[in-house]
């Protein structure tokens, strides 16, 4: 099967936004390339032990979206909304860099498959490595191995924001702690929660894709048993449960909105994790979180991210 291909060239801080324009025009699936991620004076000190670095570097200083249609859309035509859509988006103070929107096509095995020789073990702290499940590692002593296959889910380990979160859930997280994980993707920060000794995971998605891949993750790390994976919203499919920690990888805009009543479904004194925040609207979500009763505990800054960590006022 052939898929049409649309390449997008913008910036980190219109990532998000161009990625939820072609999520709400149908796309099939994303891949993004962010030189910034992989460029690698910008990488931590072991992170090359992991990969060939010079299968990352590019030409182009940016990002690179490749968005991907099935065979029988109006390639042309979504082409075009894409561009007056991209157009908007400086309105809403977002510099998109060059914003160019090319069309094309592309083998399913091509686009579905290739990404995966980039995607190699990765060690996000000083016990957890995420492993694809493709790939051997040899486990070290004191290791904590999450397997990992995100199929066409968002969190592989690699970038900033789920690294930060899975930092900070193995900073806090305290035996017999119960987790929420909103928006969980792969299911990869429930999965580190899980090994970390939580002793119950609720992790939550809209998206159908997403909640399959984090049921089929959890089964690969043998935590089924431990995590609950829901599909709809937080607010829908919880129920009456609270949480000692909710962690949020997801975007600086649905933090804020979250902000108002995620204290709701948190026991006292809890914490609230939340990234997927560029460095511009660090001081939004602060602001945001401030004017619900949280406390700011810590800020941390990885690349063009930030990870904010703040705990449920009175």
């Amino acid at each position: 099967m052939k898929w049409n291909e649309v390449l997008i060239k913008t910036t980190t801080e219109a990532t998000e936004a161009v990625s939820s324009i072609l999520y709400e025009i149908g796309v099939g699936g994303v891949v993004i390339e962010d030189s910034k991620d992989f460029y690698f004076q910008d990488k931590e000190e072991n992170d090359w032990d992991y990969a060939d670095k010079n299968a990352f570097l590019t030409d182009y200083e940016g990002v690179i979206i490749k968005a991907y249609f099935s065979e029988d859309k109006n390639i042309m035509y979504i082409g075009e909304i894409i561009k007056e859509k991209m157009k908007l988006l400086p309105s809403y103070g977002l510099n998109i860099g060059e914003g160019s929107v090319q069309t094309g096509s592309v083998d399913e095995q091509d686009w579905a498959n290739n990404w995966k020789k980039y995607y190699k073990p990765t060690k996000v702290s000083d016990s957890l490595i995420v492993k694809p499940t493709w790939e051997d590692y040899k486990k070290k002593d004191g290791e904590i191995i999450i397997e990992l296959d995100p199929g066409m889910a968002f969190g592989t380990g690699t970038h900033e924001t789920t690294k930060m979160c899975l930092r900070n859930i193995e900073k806090y997280l305290k035996a017999d702690d119960i987790v929420f994980d909103i928006g969980c993707g792969s299911g990869i920060l429930a999965i580190g929660a899980a090994k970390l000794n939580a002793k119950e995971v609720i992790a939550v998605d809209l998206d159908e894709k997403a909640y399959r891949a984090s049921l089929e993750n959890a089964k690969l790390n043998d935590v089924e048993e431990k995590i609950e994976v829901l599909h709809g919203n937080l607010t829908d499919v919880i129920g009456d449960k609270k949480a000692d920690i909710i962690v949020a990888n997801i975007i600086a805009d649905i933090i804020a909105l979250l902000s108002k009543d995620i204290a709701n479904f948190m026991k006292d004194d809890s914490l609230f994790i939340s990234s997927g925040i560029i460095l511009d609207k660090i001081d939004f979500v602060k602001n945001a979180l401030l004017e619900n009763k949280f406390e700011i505990l810590k800020v941390d800054q990885l690349g063009e991210w930030a990870c904010i960590v703040a705990k449920k006022g009175e």
